[in-house]
């Protein structure tokens, strides 16, 4: 059976959906039932096997997953750096010898969990790390199908958006992603086979855990879902454009379920509008004569949404220009940048809209962050990168890329002495460094050259 990042998992021939907890990994707090012994050995010698979501080749270190068929440590979660233990404690030898009292206490257990109910099952595992739930996909193929489950879905509805994951280009592979979670701080390299090998394709904006891609060559869009490989190509289009391009996602209610749009625009104001509803590409009309051609967009001109508004940064003038994917309107606003920045892009958290680029003066350069105040549209100062932090750039001619919309951002900072990657939470504040990108059998640690910041969702179909 596949298990939906292109490996199989193996399966017993008749594996039940497990209902001891001795099968059980451990989904709940120890208190939640009267505590029982329990039993030390399985009446069932069955072999899992686990998806090494985590590479072990990484230097940040990983959690290993080892399964043992037929003994009482059948599941165990190694440190990072530290071998197995090869020796029992003394409770746990003392336990053993009880194994033979334990028959009646052991049935009436298998009795309890029997009849345990599956919606709080998925209710739990909904709320999962992201990483942790692949793992949990090959204990049975009732988990392994909850991917396609509507009440699976209807519970992970439920649970409040994790903090965004980024997929990230390098600047050495193009064609290999590169997904950072930032919540236990780890680099996944996942593939996607659907992708064309032939073409360079980059992400290039997200919405509802999908993730869209453009070929370098404008010719082709893709939509999918990095941690289940979810995969669609869009349609051709009926507009074929040849320069730079900003490209904007949104969806049409609060889960891709309910449809998702994609909006591409040039520099010279041409522009189309993806609907998955009706799979199709339309050009709704044309740009208002107030707005001032051309753009100067590019990939920098990441766009953020906000109440169904796509925002894309414009230069010459400076500032905004927006799209109502409702009714199909276009507005530009000006908005002086701030003198010295550079390498400056838009975010968004809590439907504000921020401003994020390196401010160079002299020899001293730094990571500031503005809020675009919408009385005066005007963008104030509201953090910077720590003094500390910003010496490491004193002199050097660096060079930023960010990454990120939704209240978390990341910034790879480089220059010919140096290379850093760092996260931001808008909301509070945080500032994090971020573990090297160090691909499987690579020895370099690469800089980012693009990518998006997403939501991971297990249930998004591109």
């Amino acid at each position: 059976m596949n298990d939906g990042r292109g490996g199989h998992v193996n399966y017993p021939a008749h594996a039940p959906f497990p209902t001891h907890p001795s099968t059980l990994p451990t989904l709940l707090p120890s208190n939640y039932f009267k505590p029982q012994p329990q039993p030390t050995t399985l009446h069932h010698p069955l072999r899992w096997c686990f998806l090494n979501l985590e590479d072990s080749s990484l230097e940040d270190g990983c959690y290993n997953i080892t399964m043992t068929a037929g003994k009482s440590e059948n599941l165990r979660m190694l440190e990072p750096g530290k071998p197995p233990s090869t020796k029992k404690a003394r409770k746990e030898h003392d336990r053993g010898k009880a194994t033979a009292s334990t028959s009646a206490t052991e049935n009436m257990e298998q009795d309890i969990w029997k009849d345990f109910p599956e919606d709080l099952f998925e209710a739990v595992i909904a709320r999962l790390p992201i990483a942790t739930f692949f793992r949990f996909r090959s204990v049975c193929r009732k988990w392994n199908s909850l991917l396609t489950s509507q009440s699976f879905s209807q519970q992970c509805a439920q649970v409040r958006q994790a903090q965004p994951w980024f997929y990230t280009v390098t600047h050495e592979n193009v064609n290999t992603g590169a997904m950072y979670d930032p919540f236990l701080k780890k680099w996944h390299h996942p593939t996607v086979p659907a992708l064309p090998t032939k073409s360079i394709v980059l992400p290039v904006t997200s919405a509802g855990g999908l993730v869209c891609f453009l070929d370098i060559g404008h010719r082709s869009f893709y939509v999918c879902n990095p941690l289940t490989r979810s995969f669609k190509e869009l349609p051709g289009r009926s507009v074929k454009v040849w320069s730079r391009v900003a490209v904007g996602m949104t969806l049409n209610g609060k889960s891709a379920s309910s449809g998702y749009k994609i909006l591409w625009v040039g520099c010279r104001g041409e522009y189309e509008v993806y609907d998955s509803k009706k799979n199709c590409w339309t050009r709704p009309g044309n740009m208002p004569s107030s707005i001032k051609l051309p753009l100067a967009l590019n990939f920098r001109s990441q766009a953020v949404s906000v109440n169904g508004m796509l925002h894309f940064m414009r230069s010459d003038p400076d500032g905004l220009v927006s799209y109502d994917t409702t009714t199909g309107t276009w507005k530009q606003f000006v908005i002086p940048a701030p003198p010295h920045l550079s390498d400056h892009t838009i975010a968004e958290c809590g439907g504000s809209i921020m401003l994020v680029g390196l401010l160079t003066k002299n020899a001293a350069t730094c990571v500031c962050i503005w809020e675009l105040q919408k009385m005066t549209l005007l963008w104030k100062e509201v953090d910077r990168m720590p003094n500390i932090w910003c010496l490491e750039f004193y002199g050097k001619h660096v060079r930023m890329t960010c990454l990120g919309n939704k209240g978390l951002l990341m910034l790879s900072l480089r220059s010919r002495q140096m290379n850093r990657l760092v996260t931001y939470d808008l909301s509070t504040g945080k500032w994090c460094k971020v573990p090297g990108c160090v691909l499987p059998r690579g020895r370099k640690r690469q800089w980012i050259a693009c990518g998006a910041a997403f939501h991971p969702c297990l249930t998004a179909v591109a």
